[in-house]
C-alpha cells in the first residue's frame, strides 16, 4: 500500500545550527503541516514537513528516540541519521501534547515492529538516538512562535464644507451635491468590499497552489501504484497475494481520483470567484469614473456659480452708482425749481406792481 499519512498538525520548524549546537534556525517562513506516515511494505514510521517541494522534515522514528517538551508550546526531538536536531513551536500546549502523544505511541510501534519482524533491517540499523531534552533550550517564547496577520482595510474619509449661494442658484449645486456624495458612499462601500475580496483571493490562490501541489504528489503516487501493480502481476509466484494488492491498488487510485476530482472542482469554484472579484472590480472602475466626472460638473458649476456671483456684484455696483446719479441729479432739480420758484414770485410782484 506504500506510505500513508495518520496523522497531521501545523507548527513552526526549527533545526539546531550545526555550529554552535546551542541556536535554533527557523526552517519555515510560516507554521506548515507536520505528518506522521506509516510504510506498511517496510513496517516504518516517519515524520514529514514539506515547506512548498522542499522536504525540512524527514525524520525516520526509532525506538531510541525521544521528544522532549522545552516549553509548553514547544518541543524537540534528535536524528541521528540527519545528524542534527529539529524543534516544533506550536500554537497551543494542547497540539504539543498531542504531537508528544503520537510520538509515543508510534515509537513504540516502532519498537514492537523491531522486535517482532527480525526481516526488517532497516530498523534494526538504525544508529542508537540519544535524547536531547536537557542539553538543548528553546530561545523563542510562545508569543514569538505564533505570530498574527493583520488585515487591514483602508478607510475613506469625506469631508463637505457648506457654503452660502444665491438663492437662484441652490437648486443645481445641491442637486449635483448629493448626487456626488451618493457615488462617493458608493466608491467608499466598493473599495471595503474590494479589500475584502482581495484578501479572500490572495487566500485562495495560496490554498490553489498547496492543492495543485497535492494533486502533483497524488498524481506522481497514483503513476508508483499502477507501476507496482504491474510488477506485482509479473510475480507469477505471489499470484494470489498480488490479486489483493492490485484491489488494494485499485480501490487507492479510484479514492485519488475521486479526490483529484474534488480538488478540480475546488479550484473551478476558485476561478469563479476570482471571475467574480474581476466583475466588482471593473464596477468600482466604472463607479470611479462616473465619479470624477460629476466631480468634474461640480467644478464646472462652481466656475458658473462664481461668475454669477461676479455679475451680481457688478449690477449692485451699478445700480449704486445709478442711484447716486439720481440723487445728484434730485439735488440740482431741486435748487432749478427753487430758482424757478423765485423768479415766478418775481415776476408776479412785477406784474402787480405795473
Amino acid at each position: 500500500m506504500g506510505e500513508q499519512p495518520i496523522f497531521s498538525t501545523r507548527a513552526h520548524v526549527f533545526q539546531i545550527d550545526p555550529n554552535t549546537k546551542k541556536n535554533w534556525v527557523p526552517t519555515s517562513k510560516h507554521a506548515v503541516t507536520v505528518s506522521y506516515f506509516y510504510d506498511s511494505t517496510r513496517n516504518v514510521y516517519r515524520i514529514i514537513s514539506l515547506d512548498g517541494s522542499k522536504a525540512i522534515i524527514n525524520s525516520t522514528i526509532t525506538p531510541n528516540m525521544t521528544f522532549t517538551k522545552t516549553s509548553q508550546k514547544f518541543g524537540q526531538w534528535a536524528d541521528s541519521r540527519a545528524n542534527t536536531v529539529y524543534g516544533l513551536g506550536f500554537s497551543s500546549e494542547h497540539h504539543l501534547s498531542k504531537f508528544a502523544e503520537k510520538f509515543q505511541e508510534f515509537k513504540e510501534a516502532a519498537r514492537l515492529a523491531k522486535e517482532k519482524s527480525q526481516e526488517k533491517m532497516e530498523l534494526t540499523s538504525t544508529p542508537s538516538q540519544e535524547s536531547a531534552g536537557g542539553d538543548l533550550q528553546s530561545p523563542l517564547t510562545p508569543e514569538s512562535i505564533n505570530g498574527t496577520d493583520d488585515e487591514r482595510t483602508p478607510d475613506v474619509t469625506q469631508n463637505s464644507e457648506p457654503r452660502t449661494e444665491p438663492a437662484q442658484n441652490a437648486l443645481p449645486f445641491s442637486h449635483s451635491s448629493a448626487i456626488s456624495k451618493h457615488w462617493e458612499a458608493e466608491l467608499a462601500t466598493l473599495k471595503g468590499n474590494n479589500a475584502k475580496l482581495t484578501a479572500a483571493l490572495l487566500e485562495s490562490t495560496a490554498n490553489v497552489k498547496q492543492w495543485k501541489q497535492q494533486l502533483a504528489a497524488y498524481q506522481e503516487e497514483a503513476e508508483r501504484l499502477h507501476k507496482r501493480v504491474t510488477e506485482l502481476e509479473c510475480v507469477s509466484s505471489q499470484a494470489n497475494a498480488v490479486h489483493t494488492h492490485k484491489a488494494e491498488l485499485n480501490q487507492t487510485v479510484q479514492e485519488l481520483e475521486e479526490t483529484l476530482k474534488g480538488k478540480e472542482e475546488e479550484i473551478e469554484r476558485l476561478k469563479q470567484e476570482i471571475d467574480n472579484a474581476r466583475e466588482l472590480q471593473e464596477q468600482r472602475d466604472s463607479l470611479t469614473q462616473k465619479l470624477q466626472e460629476v466631480e468634474i460638473r461640480n467644478k464646472d458649476l462652481e466656475g458658473q456659480l462664481s461668475d454669477l456671483e461676479q455679475r451680481l456684484e457688478k449690477s449692485q455696483s451699478e445700480q449704486e452708482a445709478f442711484r447716486n446719479n439720481l440723487k445728484t441729479l434730485l439735488e440740482i432739480l431741486d435748487g432749478k425749481i427753487f430758482e424757478l420758484t423765485e423768479l415766478r414770485d418775481n415776476l408776479a410782484k412785477l406784474l402787480e406792481c405795473s
